[in-house]
């Protein structure tokens, strides 16, 4: 994940959706890409995130 990331403009929208991908389906988060999420995020406005639960 660290390697690519979209533009600066869509960036906190791509956490979000990578994060509630993540929740959704219940998947591990590996400690370096939970770090990245988590400074990416720094620089986002606190939005709620909604994440439908897998069925």
């Amino acid at each position: 994940m660290s390697e690519w990331l979209p533009d600066d403009a869509v960036v906190c929208r791509y956490v979000a959706d990578w994060t509630a991908i993540k929740l959704r389906w219940n998947l591990t988060v590996h400690p370096a890409e939970q770090q990245t999420l988590t400074n990416l995020a720094a620089n986002c406005p606190n939005a709620p995130v909604t994440v439908a639960i897998a069925d």
